[in-house]
């Protein structure tokens, strides 16, 4: 696992000086303590910071080809890249290294751009080809590894973290309004946009070439939910599913260093343990993370795994110091990220880097085996969308407008009044009503005509055709797995120079997960159906037959015992009111409604916390 960063002048007279890509380099450090190293030629430079995970003595990057005209940094594993070794060792190439990276490589120089169809595992890459005096850059299909850019006429900068492109002194940080209001719709900034004006991040999937100072950005993969299995044929779907799990956690249990595996209590991280104690002659490492607050408690459920299979385990009670790790988030973040979610994350990464380099974990299945609650409409949604939607909503609207702010009862007359995709939208980007209420009238004019939400709705109209819940899956897979759950594991972990694997977002196992009929994600409104019944033969029933937690954190205490006072001083200050973000009597009112305990706002007041604080240290310097 490694940060890598590069610098192409459109001007080739101008030089990439090697200290500015040393600069680059030192800032994300955390991503790779173990090497560095650096490669420019004139117009041209390239660097990276190493986590030594693979061939630890002989991978050194950037590495180039036997011709050297080929130059490629790289961060991720590649899973099957000894099979693509022996491949391209039959077309007569040579290798000096046993490191997957020198494999990526001559996939370029066989097979060009489309060498990222031989890949399978995690990824970002940059290689400079010098015979075509390009530079071509991928991600891999899912985004678990990031990729940002800034391009203009006069350069192209890339970087794994934000935080290395911003060391170019080219570039002034500068809030993107619009994004300001994305954020505080979904809690992170969808991707191709960042939170700094002209830094893009390249889409999952896609692949992008920089020549002449002009860039092409083309689409690789994208996973199509085709439903194609008769249902006759339930007992090929189970063995292959749990064929094809165990096959994927196998495969990232490669490793020259100490491994292990995230154990939340759930399903999906207890049944990738299992997975991998099933496949190893050694006790399995694990690590779990706890809190005083039960509620929020799952070591219970971890420690039943964790003795059933005899791993050596490992957990902690989290008791977050707030003037801390908001700032140490926040930091490596580079943009606001309000799931609180990264706060246990951040420490089990920290607890787990004591006792490892790579870890396991369990992300992806509810997207792939539709295990959200979100993905099932309430009661009295099914019956409001069985009548036409020109009647139901002016009705249910005009309900909405009779009931005063401070009774319950005008959000869910709002909510069933729109859609089932409309719907779904405000469940994750937040209602439009609510959205108009929070944000200044400035802010909403920077947001245009387009509204928060519309990367979701973009993604359901997409797959009209196919039944809501898998359009729902499709619409996460888009965007809140990449924006939010990837981008969690993967700043939180490399905080720690701490290697995270997912073996649940294998693309072949999703390809096949993406062909079950509905029937086997959910049945009788019981979610993840398929998953749960391959579970029943390695984990407990009462672990698997429990209500869904997530990774909760008691937010909503915090906020109103040990964060008091922050989350005022942060969000009611008067730097914060003068950015005509949001409408200071809307916040106030959510104030008191929050500490009087008429509403449960602690989502939001985190939101509003983080940014706040993005703005201290990015913009205002």
């Amino acid at each position: 696992m490694c940060g890598i960063t590069g610098i192409v002048y459109t001007d080739e007279q101008r030089h990439v000086e090697q200290s500015l890509i040393e600069t680059m380099c030192s800032i994300i450090r955390h991503r790779g303590p173990d090497e560095w190293g650096v490669w420019n030629r004139g117009a041209v430079g390239i660097g990276m910071r190493r986590l030594k995970v693979i061939d630890l003595e002989s991978g050194h990057q950037p590495m180039t080809n036997s011709a050297k005209s080929l130059h490629i940094v790289f961060n991720g594993e590649i899973y099957n890249y000894q099979n693509l070794r022996d491949d391209l060792q039959s077309k007569g190439y040579q290798f000096n290294t046993s490191s997957d990276t020198e494999t990526i490589l001559y996939a370029y120089e066989e097979y060009g751009v489309d060498c990222v169809q031989h890949l399978r595992g995690m990824f970002a890459f940059a290689v400079w080809d010098s015979v075509k005096h390009q530079l071509f850059l991928a991600r891999d299909r899912f985004g678990k590894k990031p990729l940002h850019y800034l391009h203009d006429d006069n350069k192209f900068v890339f970087g794994s973290e934000i935080k290395s492109i911003l060391k170019h002194p080219g570039v002034v940080p500068e809030a993107n309004r619009p994004a300001v209001g994305r954020y505080l719709g979904y809690g992170y900034v969808p991707d191709p946009e960042t939170m700094f004006t002209g830094i893009k991040k390249l889409l999952p999937g896609h692949c992008m070439i920089w020549k002449n100072g002009q860039i092409k950005i083309k689409q690789y993969w994208d996973l199509n939910f085709k439903p194609d299995f008769p249902p006759e044929a339930a007992t090929y779907y189970f063995e292959e599913a749990e064929r094809l799990i165990r096959e994927s956690v196998k495969i990232r249990m490669i490793s020259d260093v100490p491994l292990g595996a995230f154990l939340s209590g759930g399903i999906d991280s207890s049944l990738v343990v299992a997975m991998m104690a099933s496949q190893s002659s050694e006790p399995i490492k694990t690590f779990s993370i706890g809190f005083d607050e039960q509620e929020f408690n799952e070591l219970k459920y971890a420690r039943m795994v964790a003795k059933k299979y005899a791993t050596d385990h490992h957990e902690e009670i989290v008791k977050p110091d707030a003037e801390k790790v908001i700032p140490e988030i926040i930091s490596n973040f580079d943009e606001p990220f309000s799931d609180s979610s990264a706060i246990p994350t951040y420490y089990v990464s920290k607890l787990a880097r004591r006792h490892v380099t790579v870890v396991l974990s369990g992300d992806g299945g509810d997207e792939l085996f539709g295990g959200y609650d979100r993905y099932l409409d309430s009661r009295y949604a099914e019956i409001a969308d069985q009548f036409p939607q020109w009647l139901v909503g002016p009705v249910l609207n005009f309900a909405a407008y009779l009931i005063p702010d401070r009774f319950r009862g005008g959000n869910t007359m709002r909510y069933l009044a729109v859609g089932p995709d409309r719907r779904y939208a405000a469940k994750m980007a937040g209602s439009r009503y609510r959205n108009q209420c929070l944000l200044h009238k400035d802010l909403l004019a920077d947001l245009g005509k387009a509204s928060l939400g519309s990367e979701v709705e973009e993604c359901l109209s997409k797959n009209r055709a196919l039944d809501i819940i898998t359009r729902r899956q499709y619409a996460d897979i888009k965007n809140y797995l990449v924006g939010d759950i990837l981008t969690k594991v993967d700043r939180t972990s490399m905080l720690a120079s701490l290697e995270a694997r997912t073996p649940l977002l294998d693309h072949r196992l999703a390809e096949f997960a993406a062909r079950l009929p509905l029937s086997l994600k959910v049945q009788n409104r019981s979610l993840k159906y398929l998953l749960k019944k391959i579970a029943e033969k390695y984990l407990p029933h009462e672990l698997i037959y429990r209500p869904k937690m997530g990774f909760a954190v008691p937010i909503n205490k915090w906020i109103n015992s040990e964060w008091h006072d922050l989350s005022h001083d942060l969000v009611l200050s008067d730097k914060a009111k003068t950015r005509n973000i949001f409408n200071v009597r809307y916040v106030n009112r959510v104030f008191k409604e929050h500490h009087s305990g008429i509403r449960n706002h602690s989502g939001l007041i985190w939101s509003l916390m983080v940014l706040e604080m993005w703005y201290r240290r990015y913009i205002d310097g």
